[in-house]
C-alpha cells in the first residue's frame, strides 16, 4: 500500500517503513503525527485518486530528527566592480519514520466508476 502526502509545499510517495525528510514540523522528536492531506492510495493495486483529497485518509508518522541539511554556498559578485558577496544557507528538515497508512472504506459509487475507468486506461 502506497500513498502520496502534501506537507510543507510539496508532495510525497510513502509506503509503511519509509523515512522522509520534510519541511521543518514544529513536532518534538519521538511525537506522533497525522498527516490528513492524502493525494491518492494505492491499496493492492486499485488506486484511489483525491479530487483534490481522498476523504476520511490518514498517513501515521513519527518524528525521528529535528536537524539542518549540508550547507549550501551562495556566492555573488559583480565583474570589475570589486563587488563579492559570499553566504551559506543550511535548510531545517524533519525527518520522519511512516508507521501507518490507513486508509477508510468510505467511498461513493461515483468514485469507484472512476477508478474502474482510470484502471483501464494506465
Amino acid at each position: 500500500m502506497q500513498a502520496v502526502i502534501a506537507t510543507g509545499g510539496k508532495q510525497y510517495l510513502v509506503k509503511e517503513g519509509d523515512i522522509i525528510r520534510v519541511e521543518k514540523l514544529d513536532q518534538e522528536k519521538g511525537k506522533k503525527i497525522e498527516f490528513d492531506q492524502i493525494l491518492m492510495v494505492d491499496k493492492d493495486g486499485e488506486y484511489i485518486i483525491g479530487r483534490p483529497l481522498v476523504e476520511k485518509a490518514k498517513v501515521v508518522g513519527e518524528v525521528l530528527n529535528q536537524d539542518k541539511a549540508k550547507k549550501i554556498i551562495v556566492f555573488k559578485y559583480k565583474s570589475k566592480k570589486r563587488y563579492r558577496k559570499k553566504t551559506g544557507h543550511r535548510q531545517p528538515y524533519t525527518e520522519i519514520l511512516i508507521s501507518l497508512l490507513p486508509y477508510l472504506e468510505s467511498q461513493t459509487k461515483f468514485q469507484n466508476l472512476t477508478l474502474k475507468f482510470f484502471n483501464r486506461y494506465i
